[in-house]
């Protein structure tokens, strides 16, 4: 498969041992961190057309993306 854009290392790259460490010691960081790499690859999947999905649907998926972002930035930056 081809490169999926908005991968959170590369959204947050100077971050990438933080996430690792958040990832292992808290539970609610972990979740967020995984339902946006779902939800990140169902985007990817929908714009490359591997798994078309309504407009609607996908502008939904692209808002969560963007909310999972939001969050886990706000943890980052704490």
């Amino acid at each position: 498969m081809s490169h999926v854009p908005h991968e959170l290392a590369e959204e947050f790259p100077g971050h990438v041992e933080k996430m690792h460490d958040l990832k292992q010691s808290d539970a609610h960081f972990a979740r967020l961190f995984d339902e946006y790499h779902d939800v990140n690859r169902a985007v990817h999947r929908a714009e490359t057309n591997v798994e078309p999905m309504e407009a609607l649907a996908e502008t939904e998926l692209r808002k969560k993306r963007t909310h999972l972002k939001d969050e886990i930035w706000r943890i980052l930056s704490a």
